[in-house]
């Protein structure tokens, strides 16, 4: 597919387009999002377009008007990873003057960092203090992103919150002219990125300033990476017309340091996540990417907290009919109804209701008190009453339909007057017999075959008294005899019957427990894996705060050695 716009910004008012959220939405791996933003003009999306393997794609302009609005997203398969889908965003210029109010860029900024798991900031030339001051934006996150519904007023506190769902961070220096080297020292470009992070020990006002970005980046992105490139070309002909050159036309040193940077990209650049781990999908980016807008365009601040309970409704009520819908269509491929005996529905049950469960487990997340696993609870269990229905249905009918072919002799013997001679009562019972042994012969017959059969024999009674009463060779003594026995069998199958429907209903007992059972393993497994990862996301923090105070310590050591310096003087 073609780069789409995400995010459109249209007289500083945001919007997402719904073309967007449409593709986003049929996208159920792991994303990794890579998004770049920067001073306008720099050849962010040039550099895009690079990670795409393609040379158009990305709009470029060679003009001083900026080309990119709001953001742009541009999905495609992962170039190494078969189980994630690449997601590319390119976002407008920051600090364009033909721009009515600034504050749009502090957006575009902050959603930039809220959608991505890697984060880009594309600067020229160097790494100076006037870079760094441009880069502004990254000392307001704080006032433009929250974690929770009501902030912390603890800025160490707050840094160490959003290390755990911010992305990596990637300095791109263009048009690099510098030598790497400090001190007289070859330097890496990563070396170089952390000396211009350097802060400067003093408590005036304008070094605290001149630190506060520096600050900011170190706190917020604890995880950065530098790369630095070449002028593409020498000609300023060439350059303004980059994409139609071939790369065996541009700068080596370029084309070896654009092969650097894609390669780690596809590399290292990690899947999106949420806190706790939470894996976010393309199903999941276009409700996120809708309610940090909605957000800023009501005039709050975009609440990560917020904006995952509001996908979580989403996400498990989703989940809920996935699992009811894989259920429903397990049980009805795996089914022959009706079924030998109610025991084989209900291992049939079992293992199509673990299944859903799993598939349930899989798409849902933060199900607090386990609201929409209890939905899904009822909706399997009601289902499964619909299955235990059909099945007796089938087997009525099944058992009606073979016990009428095999009993349609004995109703003609019996309307012929066969049976109603000496010796007829004997004859009788003799094809009622070798009809029952007949039936009982007939497989799956299913939960209501002894049921079936006993109505019918109900049904025979008022024949089978009439042929005993006519039957001239039995005495009154042996008609008695007769009449007692034959409500002696009746009454032992009534308790058969009886017998049978108390071990169904233990079965059926029996399998809701197991039910309950396999729903409370799941939820432990699941629960343990979300609390290893929550375990990881408090390490991370925890790291995260021991080198904000080893930054601390640094500083308060530098400033006793500039102390001991100037009182040696």
């Amino acid at each position: 597919m073609d780069p789409i716009c995400l995010v459109e910004n249209r007289k500083n008012q945001l919007s997402v387009n719904p073309e967007a959220l449409k593709i986003l939405d049929q996208i159920s791996q792991p994303l990794v999002v890579v998004a770049i933003v920067g001073l306008y003009r720099t050849g962010k999306s040039y550099l895009m377009n690079r990670l795409a393997g393609q040379s158009h794609g990305f709009h470029l302009g060679s003009t001083v008007r900026s080309e990119t609005k709001g953001i742009w997203m541009w999905c495609m398969p992962h170039p190494s990873k078969e189980s994630c889908t690449l997601v590319l965003l390119d976002t407008e210029g920051l600090g364009n003057v033909e721009k009515e109010d600034s504050r749009s860029d502090s957006w575009i900024f902050a959603l930039a960092v809220l959608l991505s798991s890697t984060f880009i900031y594309n600067g020229m030339n160097s790494i100076n203090n006037q870079a760094l001051q441009q880069l502004h934006y990254v000392t307001e996150l704080t006032e433009l992103i929250r974690t929770k519904s009501s902030p912390s007023s603890d800025e160490v506190e707050d840094s160490a919150k959003f290390v755990s769902f911010f992305p990596d961070f990637i300095w791109t220096v263009r048009d690099f002219m510098l030598a790497l080297e400090l001190d007289g020292n070859s330097i890496t470009e990563d070396e170089y990125l952390e000396n211009a992070l350097k802060l400067i020990p003093d408590e005036d006002p304008q070094i605290q300033n001149f630190n506060l970005p520096r600050e900011c980046i170190r706190k917020f992105f604890p995880k950065r990476k530098c790369f630095i490139f070449d002028r593409p070309a020498g000609k300023k002909k060439q350059l303004l017309h980059l994409e139609e050159m071939p790369d065996n036309q541009l700068d080596e040193n370029f084309q070896k340091q654009s092969k650097d940077f894609c390669s780690y990209i596809y590399t290292h650049a990690k899947m999106k996540t949420l806190k706790e781990g939470i894996t976010v999908t393309g199903k999941r980016l276009g409700p996120l990417v809708e309610a940090y807008v909605n957000a800023i365009n009501s005039g709050s601040v975009p609440c990560l907290e917020n904006a995952v309970v509001t996908l979580a409704q989403r996400e498990n009520s989703a989940a809920v009919q996935k699992a009811a819908d894989h259920y429903s269509e397990q049980m009805a491929q795996r089914l022959s109804l009706p079924t030998e005996t109610l025991q084989e529905l209900l291992e049939v049950h079992a293992a199509c209701e673990k299944e859903a469960i799993a598939v349930f487990m899989e798409h849902s997340f933060k199900d607090e008190n386990q609201d929409f696993q209890k939905k899904l609870v009822i909706m399997i269990e009601k289902k499964k009453d619909d299955f235990l229905l059909q099945n007796e249905e089938a087997s009525d009918r099944y058992c009606q339909a073979e016990l009428k072919k095999l009993s349609e002799p004995l109703k003609m013997s019996i309307s012929e007057g066969t049976f109603f001679v000496p010796g007829g009562h004997r004859c009788y019972l003799e094809a009622r017999n070798k009809l029952e042994e007949n039936y009982k012969l007939i497989p799956r017959k299913g939960v209501k075959a002894n049921q079936v059969l006993q109505s019918f024999l109900q049904s025979q009674a008022g024949e089978e008294a009439a042929i005993l009463q006519a039957d001239q060779a039995l005495t009154d003594a042996d008609k008695a005899m007769a009449e007692e026995r034959t409500k002696r069998q009746e009454a032992e199958m009534k308790q058969d019957l009886l017998t049978q429907k108390l071990n169904d209903e233990k079965q059926k007992m029996e399998a809701q427990e197991r039910s309950h059972k396999e729903h409370v393993a799941q939820l432990k497994e699941k629960f343990m894996m979300e609390r290893e990862n929550l375990l990881r996301e408090q390490e991370a923090v925890l790291e995260h705060k021991l080198k904000v105070k080893e930054l601390a310590s640094e500083c308060e050591s530098t400033h006793c050695v500039i102390l001991r310096e100037m009182l040696a003087r």
